[in-house]
């Protein structure tokens, strides 16, 4: 979308009103950051963050932590000091947002009432989506998504009890990590040929499902559940290919969608579900931002906008959406490069930017099968422009540095197509020369 857009802080001589009132729709980290964000620059503004769960905000991205009993519940809070929102005056609300009337700035809740918005953020997130699979509804299976989910799998996963984990995507094999360490006897189950196929390609994918193997996860790719059935105690679980597992505790973690249902007939424009945004973060209703899973955002990369779902970009998104908010200049955000770090039983996978490459480009790899050792580098010309790592922890965060500089490589594009393991030296000679 064009930063141009009517609505827009770049296209508004506006003035920072007394008694401005912000009104925040969801408890994560975008919307914990804008909340503290807009206290900064407008310490006079009314500010209101609605979740819509009984616990302080907190990260989801925790709760394998929590799993694996490395915190406990407070450990997920994202702010861990007691009264920390009361202390920066910013009113926490546990109840749900029914619909939105854009033309009066009311939110209406689904506890009964509305409130009253200046300007609005929707930091809502994304929810889990069920396979369409029957018996999906039965009282062993759980998501892994609230902090409700996280203590109905602990009591659940007792060490050597039977667990079936549907989808080995990002999300999947940070759960998996946290139920290994409980010490159950797991089954993976993918649709894709390979795990976390939106992450790895097929080589690196193959290897971390070699290495799951090793470990003692049982991991079927190209695998469907067909169906769970009650099987008087434990279910059973019906996969593609006439296969069954019996389990104490089935787990989805078969993908999310935005979170953004309550916006539909509001005037704001969706696309798939999510919000769509320009780059100051503001929807297609002036005065209403999106920020984090909820928002198509741009991708740094290749200048289009999609559902971004990564913690860092969340952030990043609060952060610009509350400056614009309370008419702090015009603050545009540059595009997220897209970057997945994952720790898989202690493998560590990773990828950057355009890790699928670009067409007419070219492609640098080196593999050592045997020790888990994987890198490929994406180029588009002279520039690195993505990246798929497996094994290897010293200097990945180069990488990063070489796609978001995009610098031109000259020569050692080549020193790098015969050897990709030297984007240190690599980067050391772009960025300082």
């Amino acid at each position: 979308m064009d930063a141009g857009r009517p609505g827009d802080p770049g296209n508004q001589a506006e003035i920072l009103v007394a008694g401005m009132k912000h009104v925040i729709v969801g408890a994560g980290p975008a919307g914990v950051v804008a909340a503290e964000t807009l206290r900064k620059l407008d310490p006079e503004a009314e500010i209101a963050m609605i979740g819509d769960e009984p616990e302080p905000p907190y990260s989801r991205m925790a709760i394998p932590y929590l799993l694996s009993d490395h915190i406990d519940e407070a450990g997920t809070y994202l702010r861990k000091q007691p009264g920390h929102f009361v202390h920066h005056s910013i009113e926490v609300v546990a109840d749900t947002v029914a619909s939105v009337d854009t033309r009066d700035k009311q939110l209406w809740l689904t506890g009964g009432g509305a409130v009253s918005y200046d300007r609005l953020l929707v930091a809502t997130g994304s929810v889990p989506i069920l396979p369409p699979v029957s018996g999906i509804d039965h009282e062993k299976v759980t998501n892994c998504w609230t902090l409700e989910d996280a203590r109905k799998i602990s009591r659940g996963c007792a060490p050597g009890a039977s667990v079936v984990l549907i989808g080995a995507g990002f999300i999947g094999c940070i759960i998996l990590e946290a139920l290994v360490s409980a010490g159950v006897k797991l089954t993976v189950i993918e649709m894709g040929n390979r795990m976390v196929p939106r992450m790895l390609d097929e080589t690196c994918g193959a290897l971390l499902e070699r290495w799951c193997g090793e470990k003692g996860v049982n991991v079927m790719t190209n695998a469907q559940v067909e169906a769970i059935e009650d099987a008087g105690g434990p279910v059973k679980v019906r996969i593609s290919g006439g296969r069954e597992v019996n389990a104490e505790l089935v787990i989805s973690a078969a993908g999310v969608r935005a979170n953004a249902k309550f916006l539909e007939g509001s005037g704001v424009e969706l696309s798939d579900g999510a919000v769509v945004v320009d780059r100051h973060m503001c929807s297609s209703v002036p005065g209403i931002y999106a920020a984090g899973d909820v928002a198509c955002g741009r991708d740094f990369s290749t200048g289009e906008y999609s559902v971004q779902a990564i913690q860092p970009t969340a952030v990043e998104h609060g952060r610009v959406a509350a400056h614009n908010m309370a008419n702090h200049g015009s603050v545009t955000h540059p595009g997220s490069v897209l970057m997945n770090i994952l720790d898989t039983i202690g493998l560590i996978s990773s990828s950057y930017g355009q890790w699928q490459g670009v067409e007419g480009g070219d492609t640098a790899t080196l593999v050592d099968e045997e020790a888990f050792r994987y890198i490929q580098l994406q180029f588009d010309g002279d520039r690195l422009v993505g990246a798929n790592t497996l094994g290897l922890t010293q200097h990945v965060g180069v990488i990063r540095g070489l796609v978001q500089g995009r610098f031109r490589l000259g020569r050692w594009k080549d020193r790098l197509m015969k050897n990709p393991l030297l984007v240190m030296e690599a980067y050391l000679a772009v960025s300082q020369g």
